[in-house]
């Protein structure tokens, strides 16, 4: 899934079991990125998308923050996910209300 507010990245296993996502979100203001994996578990960042002039660093990069608004995304993603397979989206709205309720478990 991909739009103006989300991009929505997961992972398989080779044998099709679902490994993990990543959810960017607020792509056109402050981009952060929820992660989530069967092996790791959360993850909570801020995307640093990098220097704007050309011949400085350019690479976006993935940086620590704690602060998540679950409400919003949650809200956000109920709206634009409605395409996705019920395993996928459920999923994604399981783990958003699992790290909202515990944000510790980073």
């Amino acid at each position: 899934m991909s739009d103006d507010y989300f991009d929505l990245i997961v992972w398989y296993e080779p044998n099709g079991r679902l490994l993990g996502f990543q959810l960017c979100y607020d792509k056109p203001r402050r981009e952060r990125a929820l992660t989530w994996t069967l092996i790791g578990g959360f993850v909570h960042s801020r995307i640093d998308s990098g220097e704007q002039k050309p011949t400085a660093d350019r690479t976006p990069i993935l940086m620590p923050d704690g602060s998540f608004p679950a409400e919003i995304v949650r809200r956000e993603f109920l709206v634009r996910a409605a395409a996705l397979p019920d395993e996928i989206g459920g999923l994604v709205l399981s783990k958003i209300d699992e790290f909202a309720a515990d944000p510790d478990s980073l």
